[in-house]
């Protein structure tokens, strides 16, 4: 399915805040991604109206099997990019920044060769 670099930001932030099934609230991803309440508030209705999230009574926001899946898949493209950035020899910071950028810009197909060869190299 394809999105947004942005959905799929929220996707992930969403993911990394709940991973020790901790609740998430719309007020941490707003912390997390350093942004307005009011852009996460606009940012999580497309979400829902696009079937990725769920919001309860009490405001906690739970990714949908379809949500989970492309946040997954996001979170998987940053930590291969980070870590073998790191490899590289380039800074934590620098790492972080470049393998947010790079997720979302590189194909399916360079994406897989790239992780077959740092598998194979590792």
């Amino acid at each position: 399915m394809k999105t947004q670099e942005s959905s799929e930001n929220y996707l992930e932030a969403i993911l990394m805040l709940g991973k020790n099934d901790d609740p998430v609230r719309a007020v941490d991803i707003a912390k997390l991604l350093d942004f307005s309440k009011p852009s996460v508030s606009i940012a999580l209705k497309a979400l829902r109206e696009n079937g990725f999230i769920t919001v309860n009574a009490g405001g906690l926001i739970s990714l949908t099997e379809t949500g989970r899946k492309i946040a997954e898949s996001v979170y998987e493209r940053h930590t291969l990019l980070h870590n073998w950035l790191i490899m590289l020899g380039v800074s934590e910071e620098t790492a972080l920044h470049d393998a947010c950028h790079m997720e979302h810009g590189m194909s399916e197909e360079s994406y897989l060769a790239l992780k077959r060869y740092i598998e194979e190299c590792s």
